[in-house]
């Protein structure tokens, strides 16, 4: 049996910034230039609510921000007095809107926080406001939530958004409405809300204990096991999630050899993939209808490896490459349905290549230096997210993003650790990866342009992240 060299160590399981790589059409593209301001009050509630009131503000801030559609004034710049709802907007007596007479000093046109020139006009110098309050309404948190264009001069003109959130009375109902708003507020303004949408990734409570599959929130909260197994095998990784979100596969050595394990994400039930007898059944992936499963597999001489697909069940199973190379990590193209891209070792060191899903035109897209894995596409079938060595000693992975067209790529991360493991939030603008910047392994989300790094997790070893509905 051919050994995994690369594998196990690698493969295992501006102004304006424009990500624009190669074409007009390419659908990644973020200006940071052209950002409208925002300024989002901290709200404050009654009674009860104002319990919770913290995790909403900080929740409501964060997924707004993150989004990047937005440049985010500072609450230093605030006012002092905050608006709660509409009818705090008073416009100050002495507002004149006439020319002053010579010698005249001018009308002050403060409201101190509570006029549309005090949010509009320096310092804060705002375009949207987002404002409201919170309550306990027979036993429901409830929060009015408000944006404004403070371009429209007047408090009737300028409402944009205006509605209710409502939540349990605890902090999982106060994030559930803050994130209930701030999708809305994002959907305005033309983007794509991943709130709601889950990571899956690979967990160790230590360097000793067994890895096992955990699921998290888009803003790493509500952070919780999947799988049980609790075996002294090196555990499960290399998830991967089905388009409709209701189901995860993964690498799991539970069994003694590595095999492939489908389950339910809500039930957590194993839904029984049918493994072919190999030594090795790993990195698998659904295709887009999430009818078939590609994975690679040491099948049927215990030569590893190749490509193969089956149903999601594993009957039907039937390779894609031939035996003589090592090929893994298998990425069938979301839009199209008809490509996939994998790493292979068939010219050496760990390369990227693409092919058709009947193993039929096969072209190396990376350029053959330093060592290149974990292909993620975006959901324009266009863009590849990748690890690769590129100018580093081997084993300094950084994250590079590339048109699989004109091969022209960018990298994101730079001089922070080992970068690996990219996988695109179902938006196509948000990244996560694994990263041990801060000394652990720990799961990070970025945007597309490398801007706004997040980090999701904290507690123990955390890998292989998997970005899902």
């Amino acid at each position: 049996m051919k050994k995994l060299v690369w594998l196990a160590s690698t493969a295992t399981i501006a102004g304006s910034v424009l990500f624009l790589l190669a074409a007009q059409d390419l659908s990644i593209v973020i200006k940071s230039a052209d950002r409208q301001k925002m300024a989002i009050t901290d709200f404050r509630g009654s009674g009860d609510a104002q319990n919770y009131m913290a995790v909403f503000n900080q929740t409501l801030w964060a997924d707004v921000e993150s989004a990047g559609l937005f440049s985010m004034v500072s609450k230093s710049f605030y006012p002092v007095r905050i608006p709660q709802q509409p009818a705090d907007f008073q416009q100050p007596p002495a507002v004149n809107t006439a020319r002053p007479k010579r010698g005249q000093p001018p009308a002050p046109t403060t409201g101190n926080g509570l006029w549309m020139s005090d949010w509009s006009g320096p310092p804060v110098q705002t375009t949207y406001l987002t404002f409201g309050y919170g309550a306990v309404q027979n036993g429901v948190f409830v929060v009015r939530g408000f944006v404004f264009d403070m371009r429209r001069g007047a408090p009737s003109e300028a409402q944009v958004i205006g509605k209710n959130y409502l939540g349990s009375v605890d902090e999982a109902g106060a994030r559930k409405a803050a994130h209930e708003f701030a999708c809305d507020i994002i959907t305005q303004f033309s983007g794509t809300c991943i709130a709601g949408s889950h990571i899956y990734y690979t967990h160790q409570a230590n360097k000793m204990a067994t890895k096992e599959i955990w699921g998290m929130d888009a803003d790493g909260s509500n952070q919780h096991a999947i799988t049980h197994f609790n075996t002294a095998t090196p555990g499960s990784s290399f998830t991967s999630v089905s388009p409709d979100g209701g189901k995860i596969a993964f690498t799991s050595f539970a069994k003694g050899q590595p095999a492939i394990f489908v389950f339910s994400v809500d039930s957590g039930r194993d839904l029984r993939f049918y493994n072919q007898r190999a030594s090795v059944n790993e990195t698998p992936s659904f295709t887009p209808d999430g009818k078939q499963i590609v994975y690679a597999s040491s099948a049927p001489d215990d030569y590893c490896c190749r490509i193969f697909i089956a149903d999601v069940s594993g009957t039907g199973f039937r390779p894609i490459t031939a035996p003589g190379s090592i090929d893994v990590e298998p990425k069938v193209n979301p839009k199209t349905g008809t490509e996939i891209a994998f790493v292979s070792g068939r010219s050496g060191h760990a390369q990227l290549y693409t092919m058709n899903i009947d193993g039929g035109n096969v072209e190396r897209i990376s350029d053959g230096s330093g060592e290149a894995t974990n292909p993620a596409w975006n959901s324009n079938g266009r863009t590849l997210a990748f690890a690769w060595t590129r100018g580093y000693a081997t084993g300094k992975f950084n994250i590079f993003v590339m048109d699989v067209v004109t091969h022209k790529y960018l990298q994101l991360t730079h001089d922070e650790g080992r970068n690996e493991n990219p996988v695109w939030a179902p938006d196509g603008v948000h990244l996560a990866f694994a990263s041990d910047r801060g000394g652990t392994e720990q799961i990070y989300s970025m945007l597309a342009d490398g801007s706004q790094p997040q980090k999701l997790t904290s507690q123990g070893i955390n890998t292989h992240p998997a970005w899902g509905k």
